[in-house]
């Protein structure tokens, strides 16, 4: 393997944890024999294993190595939801319409969030997802199209981005932000509410063994609820 990213080299020590590769209470190889291994700088490993370390899969200790927890720390886990069958769950009809769709250069700051390639192409969508004609959601995503080109030519008035990717690939690893909003004059058309109200935000990223999927960010009306699980 050569030049192996970080979130790479994470997941495949966590395969090996997880496939029982390196035992409960067992030490890893130290950073210099996997950054041999992986072809990649140590501060590679050194991030990948730090985060494996704070997700509670290892243990490092200054001078004695790293080893897998006997014990993982249990994590809230949380499973990425289909937003047609949250609407329909509710007992409402569900239907979404595209705002936009567009192929575009990756601007900077979604390539640094995302460790893209300067030049990287990726597609923007945007669409509103309604239950009983009631605005529910405004998604506002980016998908990374070097991973996923058929994203280019996807219908999503058909089936919605949110669903569309769920089938089309997995994902490996993911980061989530939750946070207050307030409405812009964007926002409040689309959602049907006044401009500075608040709303409330999730971000997410995915990724797949190192690749990056998609950034998204979701916003709902006030009082909206998101739950996670042990």
């Amino acid at each position: 393997m050569l030049k192996a990213a970080f979130r790479e080299v994470k997941e495949i020590i966590r395969d090996r944890i997880v496939e029982g590769v390196w035992k409960p209470g067992e030490l890893i190889p130290n950073e210099i024999d996997l950054a041999v291994e992986f072809g990649c700088a140590r501060a590679t490993v050194n991030r990948a294993v730090r985060e494996l370390a704070e997700e509670g899969l290892v243990e490092r200790r200054r001078k004695a190595g790293t080893r897998v927890l006997a014990s993982p720390v249990r994590r809230a886990q949380f499973e990425i939801p289909i937003v047609r069958k949250e609407i329909e769950s509710q007992g409402q009809i569900y239907r979404h319409a595209v705002v936009g769709q567009k192929v575009n250069k990756a601007p900077d700051w979604l390539r640094a969030r995302m460790n893209l390639d300067i030049g990287a192409l990726a597609l923007h969508v945007t669409c509103v997802h309604y239950g009983d004609n009631n605005p529910y959601q405004f998604e506002d995503r980016w998908i990374n199209l070097a991973a996923l080109p058929h994203a280019a030519d996807a219908d999503f008035t058909k089936t919605g981005p949110n669903e569309w990717l769920i089938e089309a690939v997995p994902y490996s690893d993911a980061e989530i932000s939750f946070s207050a909003t307030a409405a812009d004059k964007e926002l409040a058309s689309y959602l049907d509410c006044a401009v500075g109200d608040p709303l409330f935000l999730a971000e997410r990223s995915t990724w797949w063994r190192g690749d990056a999927i998609t950034y998204v960010r979701m916003t709902f009306q006030r009082g909206h609820r998101m739950t996670t699980k042990y």
